[in-house]
């Protein structure tokens, strides 16, 4: 989670919003409110603070390097990787197919803005190996964003570092 320069062998991918289906997942939270429905059982329902992002894969026989970011001002931004492929009909997202463990990057709001993020770093270690793990299978991988506390998207930059499998 330096700040060094990346060798060039190794593939930098960046977190990208996917607004149109974090704009669907809204669309059936609105939806169930105006019906007066209840979520399916073990349904996980998009929060206004969440959006879903996505990593694309060129190549899938990756390692995980390590983690990239920052954060400008104070606040916290947890990262949750979804293991379940959307189907085109946008199938709802259940609570069993988020994975373990959470990335949770943070600057407190007493913090210079200078000051490093924290974070768990042995549970960002795990996330990241887990995430080269899943590449090996998926084109595609998305993840629920988390803002808190202050911290908002246009304020962070997120990316995650790999190296080609020999």
């Amino acid at each position: 989670m330096n700040k060094t320069e990346a060798p060039s062998t190794t593939i930098v991918l960046p977190f990208k919003e996917d607004a149109a289906l974090t704009e669907m997942m809204r669309l059936r939270v609105s939806s169930l409110q105006r019906s007066g429905q209840k979520r399916q059982d073990g349904e996980r329902l998009l929060l206004p603070h969440e959006a879903v992002y996505r990593l694309d894969f060129h190549n899938q026989q990756l390692n995980f390097s390590r983690w990239d970011f920052s954060l400008s001002g104070h606040g916290r931004v947890t990262i949750t990787g979804i293991c379940q492929l959307w189907t085109p009909d946008l199938t709802n997202l259940m609570t069993r197919q988020l994975m373990e463990p959470i990335g949770t990057i943070w600057r407190n709001s007493g913090d210079p803005e200078d000051s490093p993020l924290k974070y768990l770093e042995a549970d960002m270690q795990e996330f990241g190996e887990r995430i080269a793990e899943l590449a090996k299978v998926r084109k595609v991988m998305y993840f629920l964003f988390a803002f808190k506390d202050g911290a908002e998207a246009a304020n962070l930059s997120c990316s995650v570092e790999f190296t080609p499998e020999k």
